[in-house]
This record gives C-alpha cells, structure tokens and sequence, in this order.
C-alpha cells in the first residue's frame, strides 16, 4: 500500500508537470512541430497552406482510385490517429490498400483571429481538395472527419457535394440540444462570456478547451487514470501507450476567435447545423444537399459528443446510403483502442471498398 501511494504521487506529479511544461510551449511556440511522435506510418507533405500541411500516406497498392482525405479537428494535433504501431487507424488504412491523405491543421497565431468557417471551408479546404485531386488524379474524393472535423466534413460536402464520392463522420456533433451533455449545454452560453477572453489573446487559448475537457472527468484525470498505469505497470506497451495518449492530450491548439463565436452562437447556441440554417459566409449549410453515401460512426460510450448527438446526422441529409455503425467505445477510444484497429476500421474500409 505504501509503495502505491509513493508511485501514485510520482505519477501525479509527473502529469502536473507535463501540463504546466505543455502550457509553457504553447504560449512560447503554438505550433511545437518538434513535439509530435513519429508514429506508425511514414508520410510526405504534398502541400502547404496558410493554416494546412496535407500529408499523404502511400500505399504499395491501392484498393480504389478514389483517394480518402481524412478532416481532421481544429483543437489538437493529429498524432492521435497515427499514435504507433497497432494503435494507428492511419495504419489500418493504409493496410487495407486506402489512399490515405491527412489534414495537419497548422495552429493559428493572433493575426488569423479573422479566419471563421468562410475561410477554413471555401478557402483552406477548397484549396486542400484541389491538391488530392490534382495528387491522386481523381476528380472526387472520399472524406473522413473526426469530431469537429467531421462538422467540416458536412459543411464541405454540403457546399460542394460533387466533389465528395462517401462520406464518413465519427464522432461527429450535429444536433447539440442535448440536455444530459454538461460540454454542449456550457459551450451554448460561452459566447458572451468569454468575450474579455478572446479580446485579450485574439484566439481561445489551447489550454483554455483543454481545461474544458478534463473538467468533464476531473478525477479520471487528476486521480484515476495514474492508479490504471500504476494498476498495469506490468503490462506490454501500455506505459508507452499512456505516454503517447498524454502527449496528445497535452497538444493544446488554440481556436480562431472568429471561429470559437460560430461555433458557440451557432452550433451550440442555437443548433443551427442539424436544421439546415447554419451560415458559412453568406451561404446556408442545407445538409439535404448531401446524397452520398453516408457511414455514421459513432462511439457508444462517448462522453465527449454524447451518440444522440451524432445519430441525427444520417436523417438530416438526403442520403439514400446511410449506415449507423454504434462501436463499444470513447470519444478516443473509436481511433486509438487495439479493438478498434482488429474490428472497427477494417469494416469501414470494407465499405469504403463496397462504395468504390
């Protein structure tokens, strides 16, 4: 008992100073390229935009000629799907023969405060489709968005629906009037007040959203997550693992301004997105313009986009294709857990092998 309260309090200690380390770097470099593990699956950078490297991850051989461009969200760094070997749904991919391209979104500095959706969907993500077109040869593209890249996803494919061939989303908010869901019912009411914020630094601060999600799970990250690593010291791989997973957690990318107040009026303030009347510049978001085929991935154990959320997605869209595929899993869990990788992503590119 004794030597595991002497370990627990080392673990602690060790994961306070890796937060105040990790808020330290973001407020000296915001964009810690140094930082990144090496991960699972090698890659070459194909494009550079004003906020966007495009990666693509080569295959021997390929399944389809129509590439997979992953969206990737906008508030962390996108080593977590491609953590390292086995636990890589980048990996899986590419191992099934997938074309695989990843959005890295570069983390704006004071001066991109301006940039809203207008900017990172008609403009960033407009030019990174050009690039897999041109890249691949293929005149459409088959899209993947994760969490808020997912939001992405549905905006793009809503905005320029022939240029996508399927769409998948996983763990996806789209309908946020979920009263049970303490993230989506404080983010609603977040515009206003943290005005004073945004004017001081220009961009929500990374470490501010992070403070957001582990205030959901205060104990899981302050207390229990150090007694499971102590609890499976002994186990292969998973000290590694947990290292890695920190590392991640800790990649605080801050949100543009302009960004962070859609986000709070109108996705969760108003629910817009899920009724069609969210606004990208001067265009409607209509998800009815959306009648590809539609695979809905959803974590049955996210606490993070709670799954009535993201099951609202399919009967919002026009899609006469749509599957809802609910996995035993978090937030996290649906891209990083080893079950995942044997069960979970070699379906998906089953489907995506189906649709092409």
């Amino acid at each position: 008992m004794v030597d595991l309260f002497h370990q627990l309090a080392s673990y602690l200690l060790e994961g306070t100073s890796q937060a105040a380390e990790a808020t330290l770097r973001m407020l000296r470099d915001p964009y810690p390229l140094d930082d990144e593990p090496s991960g699972a699956t090698p890659f070459e950078v194909i494009y550079e935009g004003d906020l966007v490297k495009l990666r693509h991850y080569s295959t021997g051989s390929k399944s389809s000629d129509t590439p997979l461009l992953v969206v990737y969200a906008l508030i962390k760094r996108p080593f977590i799907l491609d953590l390292m070997p086995g636990r890589s749904v980048i990996e899986t991919l590419t191992q099934c023969a997938l074309d695989v391209y990843l959005i890295d979104w570069i983390p704006p500095t004071r001066a991109d405060s301006w940039r809203g959706f207008d900017d990172y969907v008609n403009c960033e993500l407009h030019d990174i489709v050009r690039a897999v077109q041109k890249h691949s040869g293929s005149s459409e593209v088959n899209i993947l968005g994760y969490c808020f890249g997912g939001v992405l996803s549905l905006m793009w494919t809503a905005l320029y629906p022939e240029t996508v061939k399927n769409l998948i989303t996983l763990a996806t908010p789209a309908d946020t009037n979920i009263a049970d869901s303490p993230l989506f019912a404080v983010a609603g009411k977040m515009h206003d007040a943290l005005e004073p914020l945004l004017e001081m630094y220009g961009n929500c601060p990374g470490w501010f959203i992070n403070t957001c999600f582990k205030s959901m799970a205060p104990v899981h990250h302050a207390v229990s997550k150090y007694v499971d690593l102590y609890k499976n010291r002994q186990g292969v791989g998973y000290a590694e693992m947990f290292r890695l997973f920190e590392r991640w957690i800790n990649s605080d990318v801050p949100m543009t301004g302009t960004i962070f107040r859609e986000v709070a009026d109108q996705l969760f303030g108003r629910n817009l997105l899920i009724r069609s009347e969210f606004r990208v510049g001067d265009t409607r978001i209509d998800l009815k313009n959306i009648t590809c085929p539609l695979l809905n991935v959803i974590g049955e154990y996210d606490d993070v986009v709670p799954p009535r959320s993201s099951f609202a997605i399919g009967a919002a869209t026009a899609s006469r294709d749509t599957i809802e595929l609910l996995y035993p899993a978090g937030h996290v869990g649906t891209a990083v857990s080893g079950g995942a990788q044997r069960k979970l992503w070699p379906r998906v590119a089953k489907w995506l092998e189906s649709h092409n």
